[in-house]
């Protein structure tokens, strides 16, 4: 029974996937779905969930700045403590014989308050009993079809560059998690209130020594406001102006030009409710300085 309802509840995400993204609201998890008449939840109290009808866990999940200190080795995978300091506690022992059976789980990341990161399948590759923590690696979703290629020797490789990968989106999408609500999720140039079509824009690109992903590197921008911004058809001054580029200004167009960008033209941002999470004057002024020398 339980490989029955893990199969239908991968299949169950990927189709929340499909409209949701990378990032779920917990809600959505903690109402789960129905399997012959019963509910399985996918995410509850204890960071190690086992809906009632299973034998073993089905998720894991990870809260930053929560009791449990897990963390990323070098080798880019991930480790998982232990529910408390007894090793023999019923949910340690259940990730340890998923370990050993090598059966999937989910992997959920709290972004934001109800706000979580989802990867699957995630498999328990390693159990350390003197440090009380578990090692996790992220698998390619054809392995859920073909399970012969969890033992194969270049598994552990796989799994270690999918880990590494599945990082670098779960930053990103922690990023715009982050200055999206600062935003209250709406456009600084427009305004628009529609977080599907809202992104989160780096003032100083995050390959730049000062591009580090907090708050105050980014601006929440609609996906055409946040494609003129990256390529300087329109700018935003150290005092939160927006400044629009001197020919976009002259052409003439349809509607969407006049309305879309040039009315912008020495409008002030949106800033977020809380000061500290304002953009940061001196990136702007250096972003800004591109603008110019773009005009």
């Amino acid at each position: 029974m339980d490989d029955l309802i893990r199969m239908a509840s991968f299949d169950w995400l990927e189709k929340q996937r499909q409209f949701h993204g990378d990032v779920m609201p917990r809600r959505l998890l903690e109402a789960g779905f129905e399997f012959q008449g019963q509910r399985i939840t996918l995410i509850g109290p204890s960071g190690i969930w086992k809906p009632k009808m299973m034998e073993l866990p089905i998720s894991i999940t990870t809260i930053p700045n929560g009791t449990y200190k897990d963390g990323s080795p070098e080798d880019g995978l991930i480790e998982y403590c232990y529910r408390g300091t007894d090793i023999y506690h019923p949910d340690n022992v259940g990730l340890r014989r998923l370990m050993q059976e090598q059966k999937p789980v989910f992997y959920f990341r709290c972004l934001t308050p109800g706000r979580y990161f989802v990867a699957w399948p995630v498999y328990i590759v390693g159990d350390d009993p003197n440090r009380l923590m578990f090692t996790v690696a992220v698998e390619d979703q054809v392995v859920l079809r073909e399970p012969n290629l969890v033992a194969e020797p270049q598994a552990l490789y796989r799994r270690s560059y999918l880990t590494s990968t599945m990082k670098v989106r779960l930053h990103q999408q922690s990023f715009r998690e982050r200055v999206l609500r600062a935003y209250s999720n709406q456009c600084a140039l427009c305004r628009l209130k529609h977080p599907e079509l809202l992104d989160a824009a780096h003032i100083i690109g995050d390959r730049d020594d000062f591009g580090d992903p907090v708050v105050q590197n980014g601006l929440s921008l609609c996906k055409i406001h946040h494609a003129a911004f990256d390529r300087n058809i329109l700018g935003v001054s150290p005092d939160y102006i927006i400044k629009v580029r001197e020919d976009i200004l002259e052409e003439i167009d349809g509607p969407m030009l006049k309305y879309g960008l040039q009315s912008l033209e020495n409008n002030k941002i949106s800033l977020p409710t809380r000061r500290q999470e304002w953009p940061d004057r001196e990136r702007l002024e250096t972003r800004f300085g591109e603008f110019l020398r773009a005009g």
